[in-house]
């Protein structure tokens, strides 16, 4: 712009001298003239913008016209759009012919291909979608983090009254590491089953909680009074129900998977419980409370509840883990410690989980809320809480494996797990936030353990963490990160 400014004003200047020397009637020397004085004038405006548009024009329209009928009509348009405004004209009609250039060139190229070699352009592009989909599972994919020393022991209260030191859990699967080991070592891999060590009590009870000072003691005393009453020394010395051997009996009538005699060997078979309390990094006076209320049961049923307590929160699924890991019983419960679950439904998933177990043992008994959809606490939900209930279970329906898609209720807190399954089930774990459950069932779908779905009494509690929204969106995202995982091979059951 700069250098034509004295040319410009040089032009000005001499058409002036031009115009006074005609009026003045002296003669005007057309030779010795940069510009003929009969010659019309242009503006130096017109001059300076002329050329440039000139070749522009002639630029774009050369190759433009042939290559929007070779692009697709939203990319035209887009190309046409940006190049009418000026303010945002970044040099598209520059690039258009060059894009439309490199347009031409592909498609003449495919235009010419043998259907074999399309084909394998196909297959190609879609191999490398396949590399770039499974990068981003694994990106993304959750994976629970290292388990802290402190984090695999416990408390309880002593026979004094007194809070105990920290003890370490028992881990089950450290025996069966150990044992499968030995046979390895020993060339016996063939004999090796995935039993774990035999149970010390009959029942293990697992409770996550997170900051639940206010509902943890309400949910601990209902499942305390049920599991004295049921597995614990009035169980025992048969005063309930007449005696174990009437209680536990399956179909046929015959106590399942036991002897018909009525020594102290088989009735304490089907007794002895426990409780482990999960503190899930809270904040709050959980602990304390779970150690006062184990204190006020007296001597006798004290050592029966421990508490371990993790460092940091790991969300619902990895307390719940993390409990199932360090379980003693034959049966491992987990029940939410909002107490919204009757706790006396347990009975039935003990019964059901009998009946479908296989000749190994294992059976995952599930507590279900479907047959309370048209009830009237579901119905007096909002229209959001239950259109997303509903997207929900659409979602489990397309995504996952057959048999856990037909299950009607995933998301129940109370769910019942036989000790033969926990090693199929609890080392492959993953998903550590509420979409946990599906990944159990998942896992058990694949190792082929029988599932029942058992109806239960189930209520609305207040003081719910759960957002309805975010929490709803979280667990459809987690869903599809779940399943793309173990599909992609992200996830694997080493």
């Amino acid at each position: 712009m700069f250098p034509i400014l004295p040319k410009l004003f040089r032009r000005r200047s001499y058409r002036t001298k031009d115009i006074s020397a005609a009026n003045s009637g002296l003669p005007v020397i057309a030779a010795q003239s940069p510009i003929p004085a009969l010659v019309p004038l242009t503006r130096p405006e017109e001059e300076t913008l002329e050329e440039p548009q000139e070749v522009q024009v002639t630029f774009c329209q050369e190759k433009w016209p042939q290559a929007r009928q070779k692009m697709p009509k939203g990319l035209t348009t887009s190309l046409n759009f940006f190049t009418r405004i000026p303010e945002f004209n970044f040099g598209t009609d520059r690039m258009a012919p060059a894009f439309a250039e490199i347009v031409e060139t592909i498609t003449d190229a495919f235009r010419g291909a043998s259907p074999y070699l399309l084909t394998g352009y196909a297959l190609l592009a879609f191999y490398i979608l396949l590399q770039v989909f499974y990068v981003f599972i694994y990106l993304v994919a959750p994976r629970p983090r290292e388990i802290l020393r402190s984090e695999t022991t416990y408390k309880h209260i002593e026979d004094n009254g007194s809070v105990s030191y920290a003890k370490p859990l028992p881990y089950w699967k450290s025996t069966f590491d150990q044992r499968e080991k030995s046979l390895r070592e020993k060339g016996n891999v063939s004999n090796f089953s995935n039993s774990i060590e035999d149970a010390e009590v009959f029942i293990s009870l697992v409770v996550p909680a997170f900051n639940e000072e206010n509902r943890l003691g309400i949910m601990l005393r209902e499942a305390v009074e049920y599991l004295q009453k049921e597995y614990g020394r009035d169980a025992l010395e048969g005063k309930v129900n007449g005696s174990v051997r009437r209680r536990h009996k399956d179909a046929n009538g015959s106590p399942s998977g036991h002897t018909e005699s009525g020594t102290d060997d088989s009735k304490r078979e089907h007794t002895g419980w426990e409780v482990l309390i999960i503190s899930d990094g809270s904040k709050d006076k959980t602990v304390d409370t779970a150690l006062e209320f184990a204190r006020s049961l007296g001597t006798e049923s004290t050592g029966l509840i421990r508490v371990a307590s993790l460092v940091e929160n790991r969300g619902k699924g990895g307390a719940v883990t993390h409990g199932m890991r360090h379980v003693r019983g034959q049966y491992a419960l987990f029940a939410d410690a909002d107490g919204a679950s009757r706790f006396g439904d347990l009975g039935k998933l003990i019964r059901e989980i009998k009946k479908i177990e296989d000749k190994d043992g294992r059976g995952v008994a599930v507590g279900s809320r479907a047959h309370l959809v048209g009830s009237e606490e579901v119905v007096k939900r909002s229209f959001l809480r239950n259109l997303l209930m509903h997207s929900f279970h659409l979602l489990l329906w397309i995504l996952t494996p057959r048999a856990t898609a037909a299950i009607r209720d995933t998301q129940c807190g109370f769910k019942l797990f036989s000790r033969p399954a926990l090693p199929y089930i609890i080392p492959y774990m993953h998903s550590e936030s509420w979409i946990f459950d599906v990944e159990m069932l998942m896992l058990a779908e694949a190792a082929a353990i029988p599932v029942a779905e058992v109806p239960i009494a189930w209520h609305e509690v207040q003081g719910s963490k759960l957002n309805v929204l975010w929490d709803s969106l979280g667990m459809a995202w987690g869903l599809f990160i779940l399943r793309a995982a173990w599909a992609t091979g992200v996830y694997r059951r080493t």
